[in-house]
């Protein structure tokens, strides 16, 4: 009786994983920690408590669905790009921690994998909405934006802009769920930050794995139009501009950061960002595209991390 019972929990975990996979989980929960920082930064101290739980599930809905949505959307491309070796799940590769896109690969039903990806849609909604319907809208956003971001793939490089606002609107919606009027400068300096971040660390290291599969599929993305040595070029520029407007957003936080805050800041931006795109600017080759995109996925985390730090310290230094 005990080994049948393991052994259904065992395949029922393994299943689990499937989907967990699909959504990039290991990946989203890093994710998630941008949206509680720009929460953080906008406030300068924590929200209540409940609000803390309902965006903590809200926000793991949200990212878990988005994720989901990628892939559904781009099952045909993706189950070429396998059909032609590509997405090694042996990599040293964030994204395939878990299997990488498991419908493609065969191992994941596509309606098991669009019903998950629904169901966590309306979870998503729903706590959004209950937190602030703005936040809804800028999920629905999102959603509409990523979908959009994924027919690109063959149609123009410029799918890489809507990709860095859909990366934008999880903090957005943060800001408006702990404070229905925030200030219009700091809107604008997380907007743009997370913008360039994304673009510079996230989106064209990524296309840069790819780019073997996707030449031969003729996709429009930065590394295969521009052609590397552009591309590495436009990772250290949108990195530099992402550090110093990461400095910015800190100055127009209620939070006081001083000097040793803003060096940990900056040696945060030269480790994660900085550094390791110039690594790949310089040499071209693709395991550095991947270093660069691991290291920048910690970025928010590390910067998260900080702040939380600031805020702790403020808590106990404050009477009463």
């Amino acid at each position: 009786m005990s080994s049948t019972i393991i052994y259904h929990i065992t395949t029922a975990s393994r299943r689990l994983n499937l989907f967990w996979a699909l959504s990039r989980t290991p990946h989203g929960l890093i994710d998630m920690t941008t949206p509680a920082l720009a929460a953080l930064l906008v406030l300068g101290h924590f929200p209540p408590f409940p609000v803390i739980v309902l965006g903590l599930i809200t926000v793991f809905a949200g990212y878990t669905a988005v994720y989901a949505i990628n892939d559904v959307v781009d099952y045909r491309n993706d189950k070429e790009k396998v059909r032609v070796g590509g997405y090694d799940d042996s990599e040293n590769y964030l994204d395939g921690v878990l299997i990488r896109h498991p419908m493609a690969k065969g191992v994941l039903n596509f309606w098991y994998g669009l019903a998950w990806g629904v169901g966590w849609t309306l979870v998503a909604m729903g706590g959004a909405y209950l937190l602030n319907p703005i936040c809804m809208y800028l999920f629905i956003a999102g959603c509409v934006l990523e979908i959009i971001y994924c027919l690109l793939f063959s149609v123009s490089p410029l799918r890489v802009l809507v990709n860095g606002v859909v990366k934008a609107c999880g903090p957005l919606a943060a800001v408006y769920a702990v404070t229905p009027s925030p200030p219009l400068f700091f809107l604008i300096s997380l907007f743009m930050w997370i913008f360039f971040w994304e673009i510079g660390g996230q989106n064209i290291p990524a296309d840069w794995t790819d780019i073997e599969e996707d030449r031969y599929f003729k996709a429009q993305t930065i590394p295969v139009k521009l052609g590397l040595k552009q591309a590495g070029l436009l990772c250290v520029v949108t990195l530099l501009v992402a550090t110093f407007l990461n400095l910015i957003l800190f100055w127009a936080s209620p939070l006081t950061f001083g000097p040793f805050y803003l060096l940990v800041a900056l040696a945060i931006n030269i480790y994660l960002l900085l550094w390791p795109s110039l690594e790949l600017a310089e040499t071209r080759r693709r395991e550095k595209a991947m270093a660069l995109f691991n290291r920048a996925s910690y970025y928010p985390m590390a910067v998260f991390g900080l702040v939380l730090l600031r805020i702790l310290e403020q808590v106990v230094r404050t009477p009463g």
